[in-house]
């Protein structure tokens, strides 16, 4: 090979800074074998590297020679990799090696170094594992890493909770769990915090498991605060063990359908059927001044429709539809969907509603029938509306039955104010 294309190449690699992601190493893998496939013969291992034969070679050296075409040059250059821990990813890589005499020689590197390296070195490695994971025999450096992660030094395992790779912190947080690291207090905050919802039922699965009393029911009150729906069921679910069943009443007006599910299941476990809860709720809403209304859950409309009957609470949702506040407006209407209980004519006035919210609940509702409200009613709306989302929400319907109609709104539109709407009009037109 040309010394200048072996310079680019090692000089590629040093450009490779500490950390790098772990696309970097199986991307210059890929292209060092690229430059490399067409040479006309790739050179005897003892001239492979660059010098005077018999030298140690650099590390650079080292990394182009790992990844070339010859596998008897890949094995040779294993015989440099240890002791380099900017090698090292690349003996990962080298784990999942077509030829075999190399896969043996890079795991036994790989087994030889891991004792020794530190966590942030650890993690960068078992980043790539994962990566190649996938790769035909690509899974024996995962299972290797993972191994030592679970056998190796508590200080590893901390480390890699925070690491910046989305499958090292799945990975680490199940370890923590499988071998008891995390207390119950930390499993709870890491459920109610963390931004993955992976870790997020990990962790709050790992708390309900501990959960045996009102002792430990303390343990349910970061999950119950959090602002996740499936953090938030997990504490509500927990609640029945730890002897708090009655504390679920407040979760049927959850903003989470999942949430409002557990809820009813604990208190009907604990014998107290939901439903009258619901009605009474909405009846008082209902039938109530201005004042008591504003106390009102939003959501509890929506909590009816999900388990009421539709010949009894279908009444108590049409006049939630004329609520004060659009969140109940809205649930109301979704209740109405839910319960199969769409009328077309009552609902067409919230198609103008102020809400954007409101507004997209009653064009779900009206799609299946958007083809009995007048277009000409729609075209004014989508054409003349006062707010983008009445444009919007027209649109939409007009969409539905297709026509002239539609044509001249999307037109019209096409040029509208709003940006989310001018794009939605224009592809539409396929402009």
């Amino acid at each position: 090979m040309p010394t200048s294309a072996f310079d680019a190449l090692a000089d590629r690699f040093a450009r490779i800074p500490e950390g790098a992601d772990a696309s970097a190493w199986t991307d210059f893998d890929e292209d060092v074998r690229e430059a490399l496939r067409w040479s006309r013969s790739v050179p005897p291992v003892h001239t492979w590297f660059p010098g005077t034969p018999g030298r140690r070679p650099t590390a650079a050296e080292t990394a182009v020679a790992l990844c070339g075409p010859d596998g008897r040059t890949r094995e040779a250059a294993l015989s440099f990799a240890g002791g380099s821990p900017g090698l090292l990813p690349l003996v990962v890589v080298r784990c999942a090696d077509w030829a075999g005499p190399v896969r043996e020689r890079a795991r036994s590197v790989l087994r030889a170094e891991l004792p020794g390296l530190p966590p942030g070195a650890f993690g960068d490695l078992l980043a790539v594992a994962l990566l190649i994971a996938g790769r035909l025999r690509g899974d024996a450096a995962r299972t290797l890493l993972t191994g030592a992660l679970r056998e190796g030094p508590e200080s590893r395992v901390a480390a890699l909770l925070g690491h910046g790779d989305r499958g090292i912190r799945r990975l680490a947080h199940r370890i923590g769990v499988e071998r008891g690291l995390l207390s119950p207090a930390q499993l709870a905050e890491i459920a109610a915090t963390d931004p993955d919802a992976v870790v997020q039922d990990l962790c709050a699965n790992a708390v309900l498991a501990t959960v045996r009393d009102a002792v430990d029911g303390a343990l349910l009150d970061p999950l119950l605060c959090s602002r996740q729906g499936r953090v938030r069921a997990a504490g509500v679910t927990g609640l029945r063990r730890a002897g708090r069943a009655a504390e679920a009443e407040p979760f049927l007006y959850d903003r989470s359908a999942l949430v409002r599910a557990c809820a009813r299941w604990v208190l009907r476990q604990a014998g107290t059927e939901p439903l009258p809860l619901y009605r009474a709720v909405c009846a008082a809403g209902a039938g109530a001044g201005a004042g008591t209304a504003a106390g009102m859950p939003d959501d509890a409309p929506l909590g009816l429709a999900e388990c009421g009957d539709r010949a009894v609470d279908v009444p108590a949702l049409w006049t939630l539809t004329g609520h004060e506040r659009p969140r109940v407006r809205a649930s109301a209407v979704a209740g109405l969907r839910r319960l199969d209980a769409v009328r077309v004519d009552p609902l067409v006035p919230l198609l103008d509603d102020g809400s954007a919210r409101v507004v997209r609940e009653a064009v779900t509702a009206l799609l299946p029938w958007a083809d009995r409200i007048p277009a000409d009613a729609l075209l004014r709306r989508a054409t003349a509306g006062p707010a983008p989302h009445v444009r919007k929400g027209a649109l939409r319907l007009l969409a539905e039955t297709g026509g002239a109609a539609f044509r001249e709104a999307a037109r019209v539109l096409a040029d509208d104010p709003d940006p989310k709407l001018r794009a939605l009009a224009r592809r539409a037109t396929g402009a």
